[in-house]
């Protein structure tokens, strides 16, 4: 984005007194939208689950595991299912999923609410857990790869999706998937550039997952 076109798109210059009188107007909506927000969050919690086979097979740090290994104890498990491109360099993994993976690092605050945050790679563990090294990242890292028919079904296998667990013992349940938009959920850099005065495009760069819709 130049110099002139950054200046030509930016918003009038007013007093102190528009622009407050503006702002506040603006603050009815964000509270709006923050209320409605929190009723959508109740009312998610609210859904119904359904049963998911406990012993479903993965492939983590320790080869063979379980579905409800994954969950290290916790009652509650949160997976990110990373695309992955099988046999393609760093460069051609999903650039997305790349995006949001590097914005978790910090887990402890969600460990405390009992709450386990786990990577499930679409590829084989041994190329993707590659890639995990390479960027740095700490996160439990597991290969869905031969189980995505039953863990993600009915569900477009190949694009990112965010899906919530809960476990009763050695029982699981489903309790809330997303994807496109939804996995926005993982993010605070678009967030934050949502307040700027250009928002995502603030760098220049395309608007592609706005665009691509939920």
């Amino acid at each position: 984005m130049s110099d002139d076109n950054v200046n030509s798109a930016a918003p009038e210059v007013v007093d102190r007194e528009t622009f407050q009188a503006q702002l506040d107007a603006l603050r009815i909506r964000e509270k709006a939208h923050t209320r409605e927000g929190d009723a959508i969050a109740a009312a998610r919690r609210r859904l119904p689950m359904v049963k998911v086979d406990g012993a479903t097979s993965l492939i983590g740090e320790n080869g063979p595991a379980t579905l409800l290994d994954a969950f290290e104890g916790r009652q509650m498990l949160i997976a990110y299912y990373y695309m992955w491109f099988e046999g393609q360099p760093a460069p051609e993994q999903c650039e997305g999923c790349t995006f949001f993976t590097t914005q978790v690092h910090e887990l402890s605050h969600i460990h405390s609410r009992d709450v386990t945050y786990a990577t499930f790679s679409q590829g084989s563990y041994e190329e993707s857990a590659r890639y995990r090294d390479f960027m740095g990242w700490k996160m439990p890292w597991y290969s869905a790869k031969d189980s995505l028919d039953t863990l993600l079904v009915g569900r477009r296998i190949g694009m990112m999706h965010l899906v919530c667990y809960l476990r009763r013992g050695s029982e699981v349940f489903e309790t809330y998937w997303t994807t496109r938009r939804g996995v926005e959920t993982m993010d605070n850099s678009y967030r934050l550039l949502d307040l700027t005065v250009y928002g995502r495009l603030a760098a220049g760069h395309s608007d592609d997952l706005r665009a691509a819709g939920h």
